[in-house]
């Protein structure tokens, strides 16, 4: 009996446990979640097939077309595991969340990235060369105008130069330093698999900013021989591969972007006012010119009116998408930028189209097409002489203009300065008649690159292209009648030309590429063969003398001095190349590369150049015994070594002898047109050739936290083009021939980090790059080359040396004026440097260099949830300038205006000892007192962004503010320390002579994805 009540007793609890547990996991079981959400990327863009999983698990699943992906019974304290290809894995915790929206970021160093080399790709665990990688977003941060501005200061090896900061403004490009004397220092350009140039004049427009930088993807700069020489004798220089973007497989997306803003002038030139010129004009000429100059004040501030506020705006629309099949990417862009100076613009409307298609699984095709429309109104900036003829250049007229004359007359008609003042000031030029001057430039350009592409076995593939170049070009000027004084007014008064310029180049490349792995080994050979042509031509009328300014230069037939001048040139380059791409355990990798090149424009004895090179990698991290360290992630020693050339340096006939006319003579009182020879030729004259020793590890750490390149390159070029002075007697001056050697040799470095990679994101990017150049080698062992007044060429130094007289101050009353100074009491000193009492060439010195000890740039990116904030910073360090625009304005001649410290002038009785006395016509010798620092600090881009809250219908809006050059720290007196009036010149360089002045900017723009 008590044994059955104990059994009942111990029965009760057991069955009330069961039912209390039986509830609790009922109850946690009703309160699982059905979870869904969406994946996308950066920009809003659905990811699909992206993996999500529950952790801890076995549930999981994928994203559909749309990035959506949906999960049930999913606790509410879980946690998912998002993952997709090339994008860093995440976890998300549920917490009681029924709608999930996950972004997904990139993976940065991924060692299995794949990056474009020439003629293909490559793993970036495998590439053996100098190769650096820039993303479209790097570039488009700042409102750039063509591809190279955005590549600014974020390569290193890359020197970057914008000569003239005019709307779609030159700008140069060095690579490893400057390569050729008298040919072109300029890369080549790929976009596409369309090579281009940028070689331009300094007033304009660069040929790259036909290009619309919003639709590029990525671009690769190629430093080393071992990435050049598959472009044989166009590779010297470097390689600037541009791919622009393409559709993916996936649905439609939509980009809608837009930027406005204003520009302003970052500096302006302290000059003095009409009182100060009145008593500088009543000294200089000994006389009562103004009356009583006090009275005049200020005067008329000319930059003021020069200068103005202006717009730049962009509009980009893209349409992207595809199957698996056909995948497409349209945009369309308008650009709109005035100049800071009055009546200066560029206008820019392109299109791009890119659609990739797969036939079937052995073949594809696909096309590529970029066309613009371009409109340049440029203002005369920029000038190349000394003293009086910087008024050529509309900065230099503004400058020089006298404050104490008009800018408009009563009716606000342009008030030439010949109709006031009773003629005085006939020789400077009112600047706002200049800004009057029509000097248009419309440029329409093609470009476009079809291919196929076959599967002919496993591993072979034969892919054929066809790349194609047009561009036109119709140049307008015209001067009018409105802005001459009745003075100047005559029967050839009023200018006119009217232009027109066609390039075509066409190319032909067949690529055969054979890849296969057998086992620890990987075997890749390519094969090339390509043929291309360049034509061009041109047709011109110049005439003046026109009855009035109705037709401008649209009825050119009306005016009275009329001149033509046509010209038609063609080209051929055939070429065959070959490349091995050996790897064992990926772990040791050796490239060699060949080319051999056939130019028409080359020497008859020298038609076809070939141009080898070799390079190896060893990947250490791989190796045994770095397998249990926790420290390094990517180990890698490069180096490289190879022959490249520079086919550009020479002309499409320079080897022939030519003729032209000029010659003309009178028979029998009959003016005859004469033809006579103007070169001789040269049948050895072939390509410049550089051959380059290149030497570089990769390294990263912690996780691939923080990565760091180095490399050391040592680069010597030979066969320079140079000119050789010959005797009378063969009737000719010179001869053009392969007579010169120049070296450049450096260091590279360049550093990344992720700082922070949790709900703040803090990431930061430098480069820094030591450059040293020497000329080796001149023609007959000639030691010294007169460029100019004050650059020389100079054996032992390096290109872009200054040499001049040494200022020694000011001659003060009763101080012994040296014999050949060509000075005056009050006059500017020159120092006796050899010390024999008086002044010759042999008291010249080198006074400057305009060659920067280091360039460098730096960039930090942060982002907070919603909010993004970038900056970058470019400088240039240890660099000289001559500022020819204060010899012009330090010299007080007479009937122009001076800079604002010659009010401290030397006179009698003012001993000052740095302004010369006013005096009529007066010159200055050439001194080392216009070389000034050209190093700076430039806040380059401060941008400012936030992404809203998504709407229906959108997937992704960012707003964001922009400041662009909103602080330059630089001791130079000019508008800006980064200039040069001789645009890429490689002999003259850094030489300020009132070009184009830099710009500041504010900009506001909003993007929108769908």
């Amino acid at each position: 009996m008590n044994v059955i009540k104990l059994k009942e007793l111990t029965t009760v609890p057991l069955v009330t446990l069961l039912l209390l547990l039986f509830s609790f996991f009922a109850h946690a079981q009703s309160g699982n979640l059905t979870v869904g959400g969406q994946v996308t990327d950066t920009s809003g863009v659905p990811l699909s097939g992206a993996n999500v999983a529950v952790k801890g698990t076995s549930q999981v699943t994928t994203t559909n077309a749309e990035g959506r992906f949906r999960l049930a019974a999913v606790s509410p304290r879980a946690v998912l595991v998002i993952s997709y290809k090339g994008y860093r894995s995440q976890e998300v915790a549920v917490n009681n969340q029924r709608t999930l929206t996950v972004t997904m970021e990139v993976e940065v160093n991924k060692l299995d990235d794949v990056i474009v080399v020439g003629y293909g790709t490559q793993r970036k665990a495998a590439t053996t060369g100098a190769i650096a990688s820039v993303k479209a977003a790097d570039i488009t941060q700042t409102p750039v105008v063509n591809v190279a501005q955005g590549l600014q200061a974020r390569v290193s090896g890359v020197q970057i130069t914008q000569n003239n900061a005019a709307p779609g403004g030159n700008i140069s490009v060095r690579i490893r330093g400057t390569n050729s004397i008298n040919g072109s220092s300029e890369p080549l350009y790929i976009v596409d698999g369309i090579q281009i140039s940028n070689e331009a004049s300094v007033t304009d427009a660069s040929p790259l900013s036909t290009i619309n930088p919003n639709d590029i993807e990525s671009v690769e700069v190629l430093k080393d021989a071992s990435a050049t020489a598959i472009y044989g004798a166009r590779g010297a220089n470097g390689v600037v591969i541009i791919s622009t973007k393409r559709g993916k497989n996936g649905p439609t997306r939509v980009q809608l972007e837009t930027y406005q803003g204003i520009q302003q002038v970052t500096k302006t030139i302290d000059m003095l006012n009409a009182a100060g010129f009145a008593k500088l004009e009543n000294e200089i000429y000994n006389s009562a010119v103004y009356s009583n100059p006090d009275s005049l004040g200020k005067g008329i501030d000319w930059q003021d009116l020069l200068f103005r506020e202006a717009i730049i705006q962009n509009y980009q629309l893209s349409v992207s998408g595809g199957s698996e099949k056909t995948q497409f990417s349209i945009s369309g862009n308008y650009f709109n930028q005035d100049g800071i100076i009055i009546n200066s613009n560029f206008k820019r409307y392109s299109l791009r189209l890119n659609i990739d298609h797969k036939i079937s699984d052995r073949f594809r095709m696909g096309a590529t097409v970029l066309s613009s429309y371009s409109i340049n109104n440029t203002i005369p900036t920029g000038a190349t002489g000394l003293d009086g003829l910087a008024t050529a250049s509309i900065v230099g007229a503004a400058l020089g203009a006298p404050p104490t004359l008009q800018p408009y007359r009563e009716d606000g008609s342009i008030y030439p300065f010949s109709d006031q003042f009773n003629g005085r000031y006939r020789e400077v030029v009112n600047p706002l008649g200049m800004a009057e001057v029509l000097n248009q430039k419309a440029i329409k350009r093609t470009m476009a690159n079809l291919f196929a592409e076959a599967k002919i076995i496993e591993g072979l593939t034969y892919r054929a292209s066809f790349n194609a170049d047009l561009s036109s070009t119709l140049a307008d000027r015209y001067s009018p009648l409105y802005i001459l004084g009745s003075l100047e007014k005559n029967a050839s008064s009023g200018s006119a030309y009217k232009g027109n310029s066609n390039g075509t180049a066409l190319l032909h490349e067949s690529i055969l590429t054979y890849s296969r792995n057998l086992g620890e080994h990987s075997l890749k050979v390519t094969g090339v063969f390509g043929t291309q042509k360049n034509l061009g031509n041109s047709n011109s009328i110049e005439a003046s003398g026109f009855p009035n300014d109705v037709t401008t230069n649209e009825a050119i037939g009306l005016a009275v001095n009329r001149t033509v001048g046509s010209y038609r040139t063609e080209e051929r380059l055939d070429s065959y190349m070959g490349r091995l791409n050996y790897g064992y355990k990926n772990r040791y990798f050796i490239d060699v590369t060949m080319r051999y090149d056939g130019a028409s424009k080359f020497g008859e004895n020298n038609k076809y150049g070939f141009f080898p090179a070799v390079s190896g990698a060893w990947r250490i991290i791989d190796e045994p015994f770095l397998q249990q360290q926790n420290l390094f992630t990517d180990l890698k020693l490069r180096t490289s070594y190879g022959v490249t050339g520079n086919a550009a340096a020479i002309g499409p006939y320079n080897s022939l002898a030519l003729v032209g006319s000029g010659s003309n003579y009178q028979f029998n009182h009959i003016y005859t047109i004469g033809v006579s020879p103007t070169g001789i030729p040269n049948k050895d004259l072939r390509w410049e050739k550089s051959t380059q020793l290149d030497v570089g590890v990769d390294l990263s750490i912690l996780n691939n936290r923080i990565s760091f390149i180095a490399d050391y390159y040592h680069k010597r070029t030979d066969d320079l083009l140079f000119v050789r002075n010959l005797p009378s007697s063969s009737g000719y001056q010179s001869v053009t021939g392969n007579f010169a050697s120049i070296e450049n040799k450096g260091l590279e470095l360049s550093v990344s980090a992720r700082i922070l990679e949790k709900e703040v994101k803090w990431t930061v990017n430098g480069n820094i790059t030591f450059n040293r150049n020497k000329l080796i080698h001149l023609a007959d062992d000639v030691k010294e080359y007169v460029v100019n007044n004050y650059v020389v060429l100079q054996t032992g130094q390096p290109l872009g040396i200054y040499k001049t007289y040494l200022f020694d101050g000011i001659y003060q009353t009763g101080e012994t004026i040296l014999e050949g100074s060509g000075s005056r009491t009050g006059g500017m000193k020159v120092a006796d440097v050899v010390k024999d009492g008086r002044i010759t060439a042999d008291d010249q010195v080198i006074s400057g260099d305009a060659n920067p000890s280091f360039i460098f740039g730096f960039s930090t990116n942060l982002s907070y949830r919603k909010f993004d904030f970038s900056a970058f910073v470019s400088g240039v360090q240890g660099n000289d300038l001559y500022n020819l625009s204060r010899y012009t304005f330090e010299n007080p001649l007479g009937q122009r205006n001076v800079v604002a410290g010659m009010s401290n002038r030397w006179s009698p009785t003012n001993a000052a000892n740095e302004y010369v006395s006013g005096y009529q016509g007066g010159r200055l010798p050439i001194t080392n007192r216009f070389v000034e620092d050209g190093s700076f600090v430039r806040i380059k881009n401060i941008t400012l962004g936030y992404t809203l809250p998504r709407i229906k219908g959108v997937s992704n809006i960012r707003v964001y503010l922009s400041g662009n050059n909103l602080f330059t720290f630089t001791k130079y007196s000019g508008y800006d320390p980064e200039v040069n009036a001789f645009g890429g010149s490689n002999t003259q360089v850094g030489i300020d002579n009132l070009v184009y002045p830099m710009s500041r900017s504010y900009l506001a723009g909003v993007q929108f994805t769908f």
